[in-house]
């Protein structure tokens, strides 16, 4: 294998579209992946995009990139193939018990026949998107390699450095170690591990947990304030997808972090809990089987803002995690960036330093 290899750790969308685009400008990275591409977040998310969600903030630029490029994506890759469409946004309001109505500033599209006001439409098919987020892991990760990138099974267990200059020669993969002159991490809430090779800001994991209904219903997506009958506040996402389901979301669960994302069991009574708070807003949910639940750790910083760039004192080592619940709509600038960074030596698409790890203290584990 080539001494200038470039490695990308972690196959979630972050990964993916760092190989994606890598590969797209000629080079061959080889990534590795502890399970397989989309096995933690990035296979459970909801896939929602939004053009201008974050204006005002050091996000901004990023998500107007990335909606951009998701739309790109898509006409290149088959908007089937990883169930991109555009869709509305909804905000309303949902109740265990009383009545909703004064909320109520719009009239409520048929599917959403239970306890629910729609106060507000805040997207539509201009400004708000949606993809299957592991379809379109899967099919970037498949795309680089047709591109002649390698996908590799192992698990990451260090990265050798160079005794003089501290740059990186290699990573250990395995046990074995594989020449390579660029690393790019992006390990999500499993950066933690990479602290014990090198000192990185520290990334944490956000866990929450999900179900899949088959239920096929118009493509708006619903943001509800929910109040429940023993008088919480709490916030439910509902998204339906283009291939006859529903995802819900908006139920936070609290679990150490596995070292496996194999390891991250589904927790039967938040899923069931989920499915009954959809099945207030809707009969069409109620009456839905559930296809699938899942539960996954989001990883995020101190300050909200992803970690993106190089590895300061380390020489040929990137950093690309920490998005927080816009992983999947950020993913593809994220991933064009790390491409330019490697292969240019800088970002040209867009600023990075909002997103420079030096921002925020960094250290090592002791091991």
């Amino acid at each position: 294998m080539s001494a200038d290899r470039i490695v990308v750790c972690g196959a979630g969308a972050v990964g993916a579209s760092v190989a994606w685009f890598l590969a797209r400008r000629g080079a061959e990275p080889l990534i590795v992946d502890r399970a397989r591409p989309g096995a933690a977040a990035s296979g459970k998310a909801a896939g929602f995009l939004a053009l201008d969600w974050c204006l005002g903030t050091p996000l901004d630029g990023l998500m107007r990139a990335s909606f951009g490029l998701h739309a790109e994506i898509a006409d290149e890759l088959g908007a089937d193939r990883i169930g991109y469409r555009r869709t509305d946004a909804l905000m309303v309001a949902s109740a265990d018990d009383g009545d909703v109505d004064g909320y109520a500033r719009l009239d409520r599209p048929a599917w959403l026949d239970g306890n629910v006001a729609v106060h507000q439409v805040i997207g539509d098919r201009t400004t708000t998107a949606q993809v299957n987020p592991h379809a379109l892991t899967t099919a970037l990760v498949e795309d680089a390699v047709g591109r002649g990138a390698t996908l590799r099974t192992g698990v990451v267990e260090g990265v050798d450095l160079d005794p003089g200059t501290g740059a990186v020669t290699g990573v250990i993969v395995d046990g074995e170690a594989t020449p390579a002159a660029v690393v790019v991490l992006a390990l999500g809430p499993w950066t933690s591990q990479a602290q014990r090779w090198m000192a990185l800001p520290q990334v944490f994991g956000s866990r929450g947990a999900s179900v899949v209904l088959a239920a096929d219903v118009p493509g708006q997506v619903v943001f509800s304030e929910f109040l429940t009958g023993d008088g919480q506040r709490t916030q439910l996402e509902i998204y339906p997808r283009a291939d006859g389901t529903v995802y819900v979301n908006g139920l936070s669960e609290h679990d150490s972090l596995p070292e496996d994302p194999d390891g991250i069991a589904p927790i039967t009574a938040s899923g069931d809990e989920l499915h009954r708070r959809a099945g207030v807003h809707s009969t069409a949910l109620r009456d839905a089987e559930i296809v699938a639940r899942g539960s996954c750790y989001r990883p995020l910083t101190v300050d909200g803002i992803p970690l993106i760039g190089p590895v300061p004192d380390v020489p040929g080592a990137y950093l690309a995690t920490a998005h927080a619940s816009w992983g999947i709509c950020n993913a593809p600038a994220t991933g064009r960036m790390v491409a330019e960074m490697v292969l240019d030596g800088a970002s040209r698409s867009l600023d990075a330093a909002p997103f420079a790890l030096s921002r925020l203290p960094m250290g090592r584990i002791a091991v």
